[in-house]
């Protein structure tokens, strides 16, 4: 029988002006998914502890992960064209039988590229896994190797990312964790449901029975041999507590529901 302290749940606070977490994209064309990816947040992981790009991650990719909406952002287009700065006619996507790339046929100077990003975007990533490795794993984010980013390299965090490791199971730990929008946004929602004490976040949760297939547990980040597996997860919400003081003047309901909230009390 396990000791109900083997495992710990590591939590981290995924703030910043610009995040990118990709699962899918082409050559100018690069999307991002409304939160954070599982390759993403291992890689960050692999990052902080100093590990290379052919380093093994089947420890890190074999922990599970939950990834908590706070604020949940809006999506910024970058939108930029290429050029070679020699005016040479630009390479295609296509290569020889030597690997080699061919030419643009017919030739073509500039290409149009566009990059999407979420900007002030929140997130809790709550990773759970073997208590010593969560220990190594919450010393390596405070004290990195590597620079660490939110899914691609230009998106430094604004804020340090770890909030502590907990015990319990990991959707409890999210459940439990205060709400982490930012000042602005807290107040506003107060003031439209009267500071209520909870809020519904939504969630998604590692989960073996899952109806969701996502293809992004990486298996190498090795540059000539990135690799991923897929795993399943499912969607819900957590209520979870505002900081927030009620106003005793407007009823509280389950969930942080306020039924006058349209009539403006």
């Amino acid at each position: 029988m396990t000791s109900p302290h083997s495992t710990s749940v590591l939590v981290l606070r995924l703030a910043a002006p610009l995040q990118s977490w990709g699962d899918r994209s082409t050559f100018n064309r690069r999307e991002t998914r409304p939160e954070p990816t599982k390759s993403g947040v291992v890689g960050l992981l692999a990052a902080a502890a100093g590990r290379s790009r052919y380093a093994a991650l089947d420890d890190l990719a074999g922990l599970g992960l939950g990834i908590r909406i706070d604020q949940p952002g809006s999506i910024l287009r970058d939108y930029h064209t290429v050029g070679d700065y020699r005016g040479q006619p630009l390479l295609s996507a296509a290569v020889t039988a030597k690997g080699l790339q061919k030419p643009t046929s017919p030739a073509k100077r500039t290409h149009i590229t566009q990059r999407f990003y979420l900007q002030d975007a929140i997130f809790l990533a709550a990773v759970e896994g073997p208590h010593e490795l969560i220990t190594t794993l919450d010393q390596a984010v405070r004290h990195p190797a590597f620079p660490l980013a939110l899914g691609r390299r230009s998106c430094a965090p604004a804020q340090p990312l770890v909030l502590g490791q907990r015990t319990g199971a990991l959707e409890d730990v999210l459940r439990a964790e205060p709400w982490q929008a930012s000042a602005e946004v807290r107040k506003r929602w107060g003031r439209e449901n009267g500071n209520a004490a909870h809020v519904d976040l939504p969630a998604t949760l590692d989960d073996p029975a899952g109806d969701e297939v996502r293809d992004d547990v990486p298996l190498s980040f090795a540059p000539t041999s990135r690799t991923f597996t897929t795993r399943r997860t499912r969607h819900t919400y957590l209520e979870a507590p505002t900081g927030l003081t009620p106003d005793p003047a407007r009823p509280q309901t389950a969930g942080g529901h306020d039924p006058f909230a349209l009539l403006g009390w």
